[in-house]
């Protein structure tokens, strides 16, 4: 990395031709995307992120100019590498993986809080993967492990808390006993998501803390070596909307990459609150991108908006996934994601060419062992559609945040039902006779417009029903959306929108995900 001297700054130029009115839209990396974390190998940049209970586990995006992001992967895609079990609750499993490139490999360190679980490295030579077998790390007993090499070629592994410990990443062994660092501003809770730099003359350990709520920030120490001592920035957080109204809140959990310009960006997480007070977030946090100065050897963080100044270089657009699946092929591709476990014996594209057939174990989204395919809510406003046959089975479309707060349209016994639950309310909420053969389900989500701001106004509304051949939309409920959001529900995670089996088999032709302006 380049020396961080107080010339070094960020192109304030007219963005070069190409950027549509010179600008890009945050986030980069839209729904329920949090604690990112960022390398580049060349003109390639390379981006991983929590996934919690679902499976497979951590997307791994690639990105030629830091705003389109490709999803290539999904780092943990083998029930060897990732072990979730029925008693994972809701919000556990995989916490803030670290992704780094060194000596020819790239290097990802998470810890699986799940029964069983712990501290893991895992390294490939192909970010797209596949992904080694898990290096277990037993002498990291913390959240939010992240990897530095000193220029002796020693590893550092630094965990929230702070605190630090030597390893070898390549066969797990820890040397010594963990010591602490520096644990940001004195009183502020949960120093966390710690990483650690050499840049210019000093090693610079950047943390979150005050939480990954509205307290939510960045500060950021330099010290002579890996293990310190530290000096705090003396503009600590260097990033936070704490307390202000911005439409982006939220905002920690950050790291820093170089572009091949030398110029410095930050990647991070927030969310965008939407309808009354306090405001309700239902994708989840995000990833956000952010353009970095430096001023006498410290960064300073541009702010982070909506829309954003483009970098000073031209954009390099990615395909965006397609709105429908046909499931024409013997794989999926990696957005669609399982709550905890995907068996082989419980999904198939193969068994019915062209339609996903999807055989049931939990009787309800109320179960852990559910069997659902889904991918995560990225639009504020979308419509989600699907052709199910359920002449043999039970299932349908669901909205999921965890198994006590869900809604869903499903087919079964010759009824079309509206469910939902809200803590420890369940209730059918409306029912019609089925359709002969098979039925289109379909969701629409819509966005509470800020103009129409209310104190108690939802965030958003969903509006489940059956769908006519012509595109007819026969609406059996509309509900509130504050109910699926993280302010009601609790925990790190976002909607997942998708297919499940209740009872039976269910089998599913297609399944559209599609904007709505």
């Amino acid at each position: 990395m380049r020396a961080a001297g107080t010339a070094a700054t960020t192109s304030t130029s007219t963005a070069p031709v190409g950027w549509a009115g010179g600008a890009f839209t945050n986030p980069v990396v839209a729904g329920f995307h949090p604690d990112p974390s960022v390398c580049r190998v060349g003109d390639d940049y390379f981006l991983v992120c929590s996934s919690f209970e679902y499976f497979p586990g951590v997307p791994v995006f690639r990105s030629r100019d830091l705003v389109h992001w490709e999803q290539i992967g999904n780092a943990l895609d083998r029930p060897s590498q990732l072990s979730l079990p029925a008693g994972t609750p809701a919000s556990g499993g995989v916490y803030a993986p670290t992704l780094r490139h060194h000596d020819g490999r790239f290097w990802l360190i998470t810890t699986n809080a799940a029964p069983g679980g712990g501290t893991m490295v895992f390294t490939t030579t192909d970010p797209a993967g596949p992904w080694s077998e898990p290096i277990r790390v037993p002498g990291v007993a913390g959240i939010d492990p992240d990897l530095a090499w000193d220029e002796r070629g020693d590893c550092w592994c630094t965990y929230a808390g702070v605190e630090q410990i030597r390893i070898d990443p390549a066969t797990g062994r820890s040397f010594g006993r963990p010591h602490r660092l520096w644990s940001g501003t004195p009183g502020a809770q949960a120093p966390e998501a710690p990483h650690l730099y050499r840049i210019g003359d000093h090693w610079y350990l950047m943390i979150a803390e005050g939480g990954t709520e509205r307290g939510h920030g960045v500060s950021i120490a330099r010290g002579p070596a890996p293990d310190g001592p530290f000096e705090p920035c003396p503009a600590n957080p260097i990033l936070s909307h704490r307390s202000t109204g911005r439409p982006i809140q939220n905002t920690g959990h950050a790291d820093l990459v170089e572009a091949p310009d030398g110029t410095w960006w930050m990647v991070l997480l927030g969310v965008r609150p939407h309808g009354g007070t306090p405001g309700w977030h239902v994708m989840g946090r995000e990833t956000f991108l952010a353009p970095v100065t430096w001023v006498d050897g410290w960064p300073v963080v541009g702010e982070v908006t909506p829309a954003m100044a483009a970098p000073p270089w031209p954009p390099r657009p990615v395909a965006a996934p397609p709105v429908r699946d046909d499931f024409d092929t013997g794989r999926l591709h990696p957005g669609w994601i399982s709550v905890r476990s995907r068996p082989d014996e419980t999904w198939s594209t193969t068994e019915r060419p062209g339609w996903l057939t999807l055989h049931a174990r939990g009787r309800s989204l109320d179960e852990p062992d559910i069997v659902f395919v889904g991918r995560r809510q990225q639009h504020p406003s979308c419509r989600v559609r699907t052709l199910v046959d359920a002449t043999a089975g039970c299932g349908g479309l669901a909205v999921r945040l965890d198994e006590r707060h869900h809604c869903g349209i499903e087919v079964g016994d010759g009824e079309v039902r509206v469910t939902a639950r809200t803590g420890g309310l369940r209730q059918t909420v409306a029912t019609r006779t089925a359709p002969v053969g098979a039925v289109r389900l379909r969701i629409d989500v819509r966005a509470s417009s800020p103009a129409d701001w209310h104190p108690c106004r939802e965030p958003d509304l969903l509006r489940l029903g059956v769908e006519a051949a012509d595109g007819t939309f026969d609406v059996l409920a509309e509900l509130d959306g504050r109910y699926l959001s993280t302010e009601v529900a609790g925990g790190f995670t976002g909607r997942v929108i998708g297919m499940y089996a209740a009872t039976g088999t269910v089998g599913f032709d297609w399944c559209d995900h599609e904007p709505v302006d």
